[in-house]
């Protein structure tokens, strides 16, 4: 990089706890900024064009999985995340006619039904991780409900999905046989779908309601291989899995070091949906993305060459201020539409109508069942991640009063 900028960007040298100020350093001095493999950009204005113009793709699958991991490369190959069109568009409107609003919101009361026992559960310990005991099983459980899987499978459900993220994730490096852990939870998942989906076949099952049901009716319509059947719907259980994790215990992280914020929400629970929009944007669950060039292009006086590597970081567009006025304020009242913590354009996160539930649910019953929420005296561990970015570890106590004491991590106010 030449000239006197802030340096290459790595994220290893990034305070994953607080990765704000390095970003603002780039978007200052450096906002298209060539690093040691590719390019990232750190703007809103930029972030949102690459997510929106067709110059642009995901590339396929990961180049990094090992050939030895057949039903790894299998089941990642057929999530739509990696595709693009024409197959992404088959099968991102496949998963749209099996995921519609209605079916959302049809399934709140059960969603509030889980995160009740979930709370309850939190309760009755006095102290607990919100992590381990809220945040990574409740997803799981509302994908669970949505896919139609029994509820003695659902442990097991969450240990594979956890597998299976060691080659998904960046976080792989932790542990030295993690893409033999994830291969093996891709055989698990593909044997277990189809299996399904033969049982339900020789049942004759129609009117079903849940997911599988809606998918195996499209597949009749529209004739979709088995692989792609079963990698969507593995696709779908540990998709939202991490990033709607990160966003509740961020999102509760961010409010808990906010008691005055926290407590207007408790009084109006009914500006939650506003309010996670903000969350969103003030710590993004997912903080970059990547995407990678079909055609030369110019972005910020730089030429980008086809086939060139472009890393967008979404936690700090959402923090740019040319697009969000005073933006490492939390404003629960803000007009945060047009952030990127669920992607823009053709990729658009389409499970965000089901994100938002869980969240907004979610967050109303920790609040309306722990009004003594507050963090406890061990200090926030921070995943090794700064891709599906959030809390490892979350202490918190049920009883008492919230402290409002200073939070570390991005929740923190100027």
């Amino acid at each position: 990089m030449s000239g006197g900028g802030p340096g290459p960007f790595r994220t290893a040298d990034v305070d994953v706890a607080d990765p704000y100020p390095c970003y603002r350093r780039y978007r200052e001095e450096d906002p298209v900024h060539r690093g040691e493999d590719g390019w990232y950009l750190f703007r809103h204005a930029d972030v949102a064009r690459v997510l929106s113009s067709r110059r642009y793709g995901r590339g396929g699958p990961p180049a990094r999985l090992p050939e030895d991991c057949p039903h790894l490369h299998r089941t990642v190959a057929n999530w739509m995340v990696f595709m693009d069109p024409p197959r992404h568009t088959r099968v991102r409107a496949l998963v749209a006619k099996a995921l519609t609003p209605r079916i959302v919101e049809g399934l709140r009361p059960r969603i509030g039904e889980l995160a009740g026992g979930l709370v309850a559960e939190l309760a009755a310990q006095g102290e607990a991780d919100l992590v381990d005991g809220f945040a990574a099983p409740f997803p799981i459980l509302v994908i669970s409900e949505l896919l139609g899987v029994p509820k003695e499978d659902r442990p097991w459900f969450r240990a594979r999905a956890v597998d299976l993220q060691q080659a998904t994730s960046a976080r792989v490096a932790r542990r030295p046989d993690a893409f033999a852990v994830a291969e093996r939870a891709a055989r698990e998942f593909g044997a277990y779908f189809r299996a399904e989906f033969a049982r339900r076949r020789a049942e004759a099952a129609d009117g079903g309601t849940d997911l599988i049901a809606a998918l195996l009716a499209e597949q009749g319509r529209s004739g979709i291989d088995e692989d792609l059947l079963a990698g969507t719907c593995v696709h779908l259980l540990t998709a939202g899995h991490e990033t709607t994790t990160n966003l509740l215990a961020k999102g509760l992280l961010a409010l808990l070091a906010h008691p005055d914020r926290l407590e207007r929400l408790r009084a109006r629970p009914g500006s939650l949906p506003g309010a996670v929009e903000e969350l969103v944007r003030y710590d993004s669950p997912v903080q970059m993305i990547s995407r990678w060039t079909h055609e030369d292009d110019r972005v910020g006086g730089h030429i980008v060459r086809r086939g060139e590597k472009v890393t967008l970081v979404l936690g700090s567009a959402n923090r740019d201020p040319a697009r969000f006025p005073d933006p490492d304020r939390l404003d629960l009242h803000r007009d945060a539409r047009r952030h990127t913590g669920f992607g823009l354009g053709i990729h658009y996160c389409v499970g965000a109508p089901l994100a938002r539930a869980e969240a907004e649910i979610g967050l109303t019953a920790l609040l309306a069942g722990l009004p003594g929420l507050a963090l406890a005296d061990e200090p926030v561990r921070w995943a090794d991640d700064l891709v599906f970015h959030g809390p490892a570890r979350m202490v918190v106590r049920a009883g008492g009063r919230p402290t409002g004491g200073p939070v570390r991590g991005p929740a923190r106010e100027a």
